[in-house]
């Protein structure tokens, strides 16, 4: 039997790539309900692991420093219990082989040059040019299906990933255009952001020590 996830390790993980965000967005993150994450949160919240901050008037909620600890333990034990750590790592090999490609593509996709050497905003006028840095993601996100398959293979609460990502790149190439890098909405460029982050929470890495070995 695939192994399941305690749905409180889920809820953590997901407060801590979302750094905050309301019951609804936290939930969207491994696709738990919104009630029963709702239930989580407040047990969490009574156990001081994370606290709820009205935001415009809108409840969110941030781990605290002891809910991020904790979470980061389970983290360590559930990748013990599974005994993948290194596929894990594997995996994450490849991931950092791609996440180079997609830094670029994102830049190449939000500026231009101009021709002169200079780069400007770019503002899509180009549609040959939109085409090719478009092209360049359908090939990638066939790639990091490949990374993403044994991810879910060996820890099942991955696999929530694909549909997050053929979500964003449909609205994209459909014409949607801030689904490939705006901030604050679930873009490609959050979730592949996300993903780095489970990656690095999942083996304990320090993003900011991270390629310093």
């Amino acid at each position: 039997m695939a192994h399941r996830s305690d749905p409180e390790l889920l809820v953590a993980l997901a407060l801590r790539l979302k750094g905050f965000g309301e019951v609804s967005t936290i939930a969207s993150v491994h696709g738990l309900g919104v009630d029963e994450t709702g239930v989580i949160l407040s047990r969490m919240a009574e156990a001081e692991k994370c606290v709820m901050r009205q935001v415009e008037a809108v409840e969110k909620y941030v781990l605290t420093p002891a809910g991020r600890e904790q979470g980061q333990a389970a983290l360590a034990r559930e990748l013990e219990v599974v005994d993948a750590r290194r596929a894990m790592e594997a995996m994450y090999e490849k991931f950092l082989q791609l996440n180079p490609e997609m830094l670029q593509l994102c830049t190449d996709w939000q500026v231009i040059n101009d021709g002169s050497g200079e780069q400007e905003l770019n503002d899509h006028s180009d549609s040959d040019y939109d085409s090719n840095v478009l092209n360049r993601l359908v090939v990638l996100d066939q790639r990091i299906a490949d990374v993403l398959q044994p991810l879910i293979d060996v820890l099942p609460r991955f696999d929530n990933y694909p549909s997050r990502f053929t979500s964003a790149l449909k609205k994209v190439l459909s014409g949607d255009l801030d689904w490939l890098t705006k901030p604050i909405m679930s873009s490609y460029h959050t979730v592949w952001f996300e993903l780095h982050e489970d990656l690095l929470a999942t083996l304990g890495i320090d993003r900011a020590s991270e390629g310093s070995g």
